[in-house]
């Protein structure tokens, strides 16, 4: 096997590693309530933790991966976050939640944009797509296996001993990594040079590419948190499903993302060979991400559990379509700078995140009704869909 499939394989793990890490607190959610006694908008407040420190950290996790290397952050990231993983389940109330919560946060920062710069580095130009939709869609299996994972464990004995064992299963892809991988620092076919090592700001800043494409993140990442974080609590709370039933009413829809990213990567990369990088990754996504905010309202309008279950399970597969397509953009826009480039958008993403998080959480409190924020989501994912459409691949943000 070649190396550069040997490390897009490690890669694949450590998404899965990354969202059983991730969602297990979402699946956990109606127990970790019942026994710290918090409240529909405490618990978005913890939700947002996370993803506040999770956001804010980015573009700092992809330059220092850009500017030091992959090996060495990448083993630290996911030594800091397994080990704050574990901290969870010894949390006693809510302040030290948010504070458990927030650290956690600050790791797994790095996980996708150091994961695209190492991508950046291995894989050429008709590639990347593939790359990032392999990589996304082990983070959506990890997503899908977590309900297997922590549901029984939680059941046999509590909620606490899922994240100790979530957290060593880091600690080991920490160890494999260090002593596997070794940085590449340019691509010999592609480039000739190694990342500079000061970022050229003012450009990145002045450029109108940058902002489109950090703005069509943080309404897509509006409604892809969702799923991140309340969709098991809404599930169970909002529509009724039991425990039982919640381990596939979770799975699925992630299983269908995981489904939307492979076939998204290998779309993008296809679509672009044959009718040009406006085509592959702009016409794709922007359609993608229309055609999932239809299925989310539908989800939020139809009532009854069966019918949430499949709009909001195609609403998941369809809007991942795009996601390798926007990654892979950071690589097209980006160049040497992909790293900081794909922390920027998704600290767009994480903003976005951050703000799903605790308005779902104080919709559901005043007003008793746990679709109303769905309709909220369906808007933001039609507002992403037209900002992709102004993206324009073909312009770099950076020119070298």
């Amino acid at each position: 096997m070649k190396r550069k499939n040997i490390i897009l394989a490690m890669l694949v793990i450590l998404g899965m590693v990354t969202f059983l890490d991730r969602i297990n607190i979402s699946v956990a959610g109606s127990s970790i309530m019942h026994d710290l006694n918090l409240s529909p908008a405490q618990w978005g407040w913890v939700q947002s933790a996370f993803i506040l420190s999770y956001g804010l950290m980015q573009i700092p996790m992809g330059a220092l991966g850009d500017r030091f290397g992959h090996r060495k952050i990448l083993t630290a990231i996911v030594l800091w976050w397994s080990a704050f993983t574990a901290f969870t389940g010894m949390a006693g109330g809510l302040m030290s939640l948010l504070l458990i919560r927030f650290m956690f946060g600050i790791g797994e920062a790095g996980s996708s944009p150091c994961s695209t710069g190492v991508i950046s580095r291995w894989f050429e130009k008709g590639e990347v797509g593939k790359a990032q939709g392999y990589v996304w869609a082990a983070s959506r299996m990890g997503g899908a296996l977590t309900p297997f994972v922590v549901i029984p464990v939680m059941m046999t004995v509590g909620w606490r001993a899922a994240f100790y064992l979530l957290g060593a299963l880091g600690i080991v892809w920490a160890v494999v990594w260090w002593l596997y991988y070794r940085d590449r620092r340019e691509n010999s076919v592609r480039r000739n040079t190694s990342a500079p090592s000061s970022l050229p700001w003012s450009s990145i800043l002045r450029n109108r590419q940058f902002w489109l494409i950090c703005g069509m993140y943080f309404f897509y990442a509006f409604g892809s948190w969702f799923f991140f974080s309340w969709f098991p609590t809404f599930m169970e709370l909002g529509r009724g499903f039991d425990k039982t039933e919640l381990t596939y009413a979770v799975a699925v829809p992630f299983i269908m993302s995981m489904i939307g990213n492979i076939a998204g990567g290998h779309l993008t990369d296809r679509l672009t060979q044959r009718y040009g990088i406006k085509v592959g990754r702009k016409a794709l996504g922007s359609t993608s991400l229309a055609v999932s905010a239809l299925c989310m309202f539908l989800a939020a309008f139809i009532p009854g559990k069966m019918a949430v279950f499949v709009f909001l399970s195609l609403c998941f597969g369809i809007f991942d379509l795009m996601l390798p397509s926007a990654w892979a953009l950071c690589i097209d826009l980006g160049k040497h700078h992909a790293g900081t480039v794909s922390g920027a958008m998704n600290t767009a993403g994480n903003i976005g995140g951050f703000c799903c998080g605790i308005l779902f959480g104080q919709l559901v409190q005043q007003s008793g009704n746990y679709n109303l924020p769905l309709y909220m989501i369906a808007v933001m994912l039609i507002i992403s869909a037209a900002l992709f459409a102004f993206i324009n691949p073909e312009k770099p943000i950076i020119r070298e």
